[in-house]
């Protein structure tokens, strides 16, 4: 049996980025690109960075398996889901200027769609955490308006759909020690450690 595929012409890398550049290019137009993702290389590994048309809505270490991360955000937003780097491209750059000390605060726009209730109202207090300090998960769910709800604010910041962005590496133990975090205790080191240098 003959080969279906033999008589087509081999397509070098460049032809096929120029293709997918024209597709993600399109859709965008047509308003038919939901999430747009890339990648980028960070001192915490590579990051997936996700956005919809209203900002961005999620940011993935390696470790969470970006393929199931895409696959989640296909279920619960869109499964229009392209790699279309172009609308990351602010998030790209301010990702590299916080790990390269030149920036201490986003100024990103953030979809918050992924997080709801308390755990929402959590985040949206991680960032009055100041660039280098930290904060107990005791005085966060306190900020957050429930002192009690210690563990509900720690599951609030280990489910935080943009760590790094949202600073959750901010929040400690009590007893100051690290606790846990999305992408590793690791990677929590090295974004206090960046923070305080």
């Amino acid at each position: 049996m003959n080969d279906l595929f033999a008589a087509l012409p081999d397509v070098d890398s460049g032809t096929l980025n120029r293709l997918h550049g024209r597709l993600a290019r399109a859709a965008e137009d047509a308003g038919i690109l939901d999430v747009a993702y890339r990648t980028v290389d960070s001192p915490v590994g590579t990051l997936l960075l996700a956005a919809t048309e209203h900002g961005l809505v999620r940011v993935a270490f390696a470790l969470e398996d970006h393929d199931q991360v895409l696959e989640y955000l296909a279920q619960r937003i869109s499964p229009r889901v392209l790699r279309a780097p172009g609308r990351l491209d602010r998030a790209a750059q301010e990702l590299d200027e916080y790990f390269t000390g030149r920036r201490n605060l986003f100024d990103l726009p953030l979809d918050f769609q992924l997080s709801h209730g308390f755990r929402r109202t959590v985040l949206s207090h991680l960032t009055e955490i100041g660039y280098g300090t930290t904060a107990s998960y005791a005085a966060l769910a306190a900020a957050a308006g429930n002192p009690k709800a210690v563990r509900a604010a720690a599951t609030a910041c280990a489910t935080n759909p943009l760590p790094v962005v949202v600073p959750c590496h901010r929040v400690v133990r009590s007893d100051g020690t690290i606790g846990q975090y999305v992408g590793g205790i690791e990677a929590k080191r090295v974004l206090l450690t960046l923070e305080t240098a």
